[in-house]
């Protein structure tokens, strides 16, 4: 018999806004029964968040609750039932973390930048467990060698700024899971990490979901991810419920278009060179029958005919075209050790002697795990991190020893949209404002009149619309403020941009129309790409040719075809084996 250990009736939340509330949730019913594991999938915006922090009364101010309530049943589905939403601070703050935990979205902003790692999980330890420093320090270095931190202890004593955005996701995930809690919210927990790390993390969940009899929410746009974890899924769609089942019923019968949207919208093998299908492709005309999107799903091979046929097509240099990005022995060096006179005895090589060629128009994948060196190596390319030592070279001139001012026009036409888009926005600058400013800065056409009807024009593009022009950052959710950050650096018009994860933070669908809008902006203006990703899967569709890097060297170049199916190295071939895949 399954006993509920929370149950949502009929929950409505409106957000107040120039007097005229927005509905956020209309009549949310849902009941999470003892030890199973519920994802929650939808589209950036659907409600799939804002149910999760009203569980722990987490809602934004402007946020009001309309009707309903949240039921927990603590000790069981005999005691009396507490009602969530009308706790005290007191009493929520002993459930908060302790009885109920949230892996949040967003590490980058989840942890304190001013303690160590170690302190912030130990801290959660020792209010809810009442043990000493000491033992809680020893309990979250288990956590972390639990998790798969690399140097768990040292791990201890690094603050967030000196850790991948990967390694910060499993602080996150380690922390909420200190004190086995009976429902764990896992808020897109695995977005940040790489196909090996995430797999392990899904493991992890599952293990201690079976060991502690717990219950996992799962909120997710990755529908891979749900066919491993999940025992129910519940589909979400501008604030309600529309469809619910179990795992096998949504994969091979999806009954309502939405949800048969995105099933259909992610990147598969069979995809690559194709036109990704998006949500309104199915609201409009339901394009795709049930069968065609399964076996669409589920395709995972070529056959050796196909493959051939592929390389053909991939852009590759001729020789006579000169390479618009030239890396020559590139070496980004950080201190670790220093002697007592301040002289640096030991470095971390992030970026190894590291050389590469990017043709003109190319797009050129840039995969590896968490920590490997990627995103150093993105933000080396423009300059935001100094070389040790190397050259880059663009359109011919070294960007590693031009001066300031050349570097500062140089940028207008190589750009990067940032993996984080929470701490890429200021949070006191309009969406208008923060996307004019770099184009009034690089005198991108003569008024502020026109660059507005351009700003609009981006934000219809990246399916934002005119009004969200004069709102701020905090308004928008996480995957629509990282379209804004791809508005605002194809705003320049740049020749080169590098992707740092800017689709990672988006679901399916709007994945989908960013991918597709990349690729008619590649062909419109003929721009070059370097795309940095764990998902490799997106590199895959993406690219034109993928190169691996692990440990700060790159191990690993082909064309998108020959490493995504006929892999050469170990490592490569690790990656793609962990690659989620649905099997019914």
């Amino acid at each position: 018999m399954l006993l509920p250990v929370l149950q949502i009736k009929n929950l409505s939340i409106l957000f107040g806004t120039d007097g005229k509330p927005a509905t956020a949730l209309s009549g949310i019913d849902l009941t999470i029964n003892r030890g199973e594991v519920v994802a929650i999938v939808g589209e950036s915006g659907s409600g799939k968040t804002i149910t999760s922090l009203a569980l722990l009364q987490l809602l934004p101010e402007a946020a009001i609750v309309a009707t309903g309530e949240i039921l927990f049943y603590k000790n069981g589905s005999n005691d009396k039932p507490i009602d969530l939403l009308k706790e005290n601070e007191g009493s929520i703050r002993k459930i908060r973390g302790n009885s109920i935990s949230m892996i949040f979205q967003e590490p980058m902003t989840s942890l304190n930048p001013l303690k160590k790692c170690g302190e912030q999980v130990a801290e959660s330890l020792r209010i809810h467990k009442n043990i000493s420093v000491k033992e809680a320090l020893k309990q979250t270095a288990e956590l972390f060698d639990l998790v798969q931190l690399p140097d768990p202890e040292g791990m201890l004593y690094r603050y967030p700024h000196e850790i991948s955005g990967g390694q910060k996701q499993r602080v996150m995930i380690a922390m909420a899971m200190s004190c086995n809690p009976d429902i764990l919210i896992a808020d897109e927990p695995t977005t940040a990490l790489d196909v090996t790390v995430q797999k392990t993390i899904l493991q992890l969940l599952k293990n201690l979901q079976a060991k502690n009899n717990m219950s996992i929410i799962y909120i997710t746009h990755d529908l891979g991810l749900v066919a491993d974890i999940a025992d129910r899924v519940v589909v979400m769609y501008r604030g309600q419920i529309i469809e619910q089942g179990n795992v096998t019923q949504i994969f091979t019968n999806p009954q309502k278009p939405y949800t048969r949207a995105l099933l259909s919208c992610r990147p598969t093998p069979a995809s690559k060179g194709k036109r990704l299908p998006v949500i309104n492709d199915f609201l409009n005309a339901q394009g795709f029958s049930n069968a065609e999107i399964v076996n669409e799903q589920l395709q995972t091979n070529y056959d050796a005919a196909t493959l051939n046929a592929n390389k053909h097509a991939v852009l590759g240099l001729s020789e006579k075209e000169i390479p618009i990005l030239q890396v020559e022995n590139l070496k980004v060096y950080f201190p670790v050790e220093r002697s007592f006179l301040g002289k640096v005895t030991k470095y971390f090589k992030a970026v190894d002697d590291v050389s590469f060629e990017i043709g003109n128009g190319e797009t050129l994948g840039l995969v590896g795990e968490s920590g490997c060196g990627k995103t150093t190596l993105g933000r080396t390319l423009i300059r935001l991190i100094d070389p040790y030592a190397g050259r880059i070279l663009f359109a011919g001139k070294n960007i590693a020893e031009i001066d300031k001012e050349s570097l500062r026009r140089k940028r207008k036409n190589i750009q990067i949209i940032f993996q984080d888009p929470y701490g890429s926005l200021n949070p006191r600058m309009t969406i208008g404002d923060a996307l004019n400013e770099p184009m009034k800065a690089h005198h991108i056409l003569p008024n502020d009149k026109s660059r507005k009807e351009k700003i609009i024009h981006l934000l219809e593009k990246v399916q934002l619309k005119p009004d969200h022009f004069n709102r701020y950052p905090h308004e928008f959710s996480g995957g629509q403020r990282q379209r804004i950050c791809i508005a605002r650096a194809l705003g320049l018009s740049p020749e080169f941009i590098i992707c740092d994860e800017s689709v990672s933070a988006l679901d399916v669908s709007v994945q989908a129309q960013v991918l597709n809008l990349l690729n008619d902006l590649k062909s419109e203006l003929g721009f070059t790409c370097i795309f940095i990703s764990h998902d490799l899967s997106v590199v895959h569709y993406i690219s034109d040719r993928i190169m691996v890097m692990n440990k700060g060297k790159i191990v690993e170049t082909g064309t998108a075809d020959e490493i995504y199916f006929n892999p050469q190295e170990k490592y490569t071939q690790g990656l793609i084996a962990s690659i989620p895949k649905v099997h019914f």
